[in-house]
Order: structure tokens, then C-alpha cells, then sequence
């Protein structure tokens, strides 16, 4: 199984972005999606996330400006991201957690997709 994030691109200070997330198959049962991003220099930082009950959560910095959700089938998830700030530029994977028929856990990261925000 292959995750792959879509999405990213260059985008002025105030625009929008929408990631998505696709999985080459269908996924076992999906415990959580989460959105991380990493900037040039810096620590890989959770975004977002979504569980299987549908409980989200987000970092302190994009909460109210982004939004996580699911998708269906191998688009698994989307990340609406508005009024992009500088400081939102990096790339960002997606990362699911999984189960399988006999419970057990598989965890998947995706190919990251940049994003650059110009000032």
C-alpha cells in the first residue's frame, strides 16, 4: 500500500489550498488520518487529524484555517487549508492508521507534496 499527497503548489499570502490524500488500494479499516508538514530546517509538525469516529484536531497555529476530512475509497482524506501564511509553507505527507481483519496495526506514510506560500 502507497499513500500519495496531492495538492500543493505555490500560493500567495491569504490564498487556499486543498490537499488530498490517496491510497493505491483500498485501506483497511481506517483508525486515524493525520496531516503533517515539515518546514526546511525544522521538526515534523502535526497538522491535523481525523479518526474514525469523525473527532478531528489540529495544531494551535491552523486551527480555524484548515480543515481535515475524509474521503472515500482510495481518496482517503482532504486537507482545506485558507488563508495560507508564510509559515504554513513546507512539505506536507499524510499518514494513516490502520487495522486489519485480525486487528492488527499497519501505519502508512505518504510522498509528501510541497507547499510555498509567498509573502
Amino acid at each position: 500500500v502507497q499513500l500519495q499527497a496531492f495538492g500543493g503548489g505555490l500560493v500567495q499570502a491569504g490564498g487556499s489550498l486543498r490537499l488530498s490524500c490517496v491510497a493505491s488500494t483500498n485501506l483497511n479499516t481506517i483508525n486515524s488520518i493525520d496531516w503533517y508538514r515539515q518546514a526546511p530546517g525544522e521538526q515534523l509538525e502535526q497538522v491535523a487529524r481525523i479518526t474514525n469516529t469523525g473527532f478531528v484536531d489540529y495544531a494551535g497555529s491552523v486551527k480555524g484555517r484548515f480543515t481535515i476530512s475524509r474521503g472515500n475509497a482510495e481518496m482517503i482524506a482532504n486537507l482545506q487549508m485558507n488563508s495560507l501564511m508564510p509559515e504554513d509553507a513546507g512539505v506536507y505527507y499524510c499518514h494513516a492508521d490502520t487495522r486489519d481483519m485480525f486487528n492488527r496495526r499497519w501505519t502508512y506514510w505518504g510522498q509528501g507534496t510541497q507547499v510555498t506560500v509567498s509573502s
